[in-house]
């Protein structure tokens, strides 16, 4: 699991979106190599060198297709709509808005957490800060 700013840190977290956002918040969820991280780190390299802007990209790029399921599973992505209706939550109180178990939530969102798709706030509650997750895989 990469970004596109980690290269192949699978502990590295994604950049925090911006407080007051200009545009849309998304991240792309990729399904690839690692070194598509480099790829696209590279073209920005060269971009820049030939002065050319560079957009900041929030890419989240998993290995295989199972693990994009396995990462967004039905459980997680009901987590992921309730969050983002509800606004930040503790565990405790998304837990029970989910009618879930307290200790599968705190495991998915420390899962998700760990990947950059879900953020926690200074006072600890979560909070979704993407307004669009756009997944995409090649044949």
């Amino acid at each position: 699991m990469t970004s596109s700013r980690t290269c192949a840190r699978p502990e590295a977290r994604l950049p925090k979106p911006q407080a007051f956002p200009t545009r849309t918040q998304v991240l792309e969820i990729r399904v690839g190599p690692p070194s598509d991280a480099l790829d696209r780190f590279e073209a920005a390299w060269n971009r820049r060198a030939e002065g050319q802007p560079v957009r900041t990209l929030s890419v989240l790029t998993l290995p295989t297709l199972a693990q994009l399921v396995k990462t967004l599973s039905p459980a997680r992505w009901a987590l992921l709509e309730a969050l983002r209706r509800a606004g930040p939550l503790s565990i405790y109180g998304l837990a029970k808005r989910l009618r879930r178990n307290y200790k599968n939530v705190h495991t998915d969102v420390t899962q998700l957490a760990a990947l950059g798709v879900v953020a926690r706030g200074s006072d600890n509650r979560v909070l979704v800060p993407w307004e669009v997750l756009r997944a995409e895989w090649a044949l």
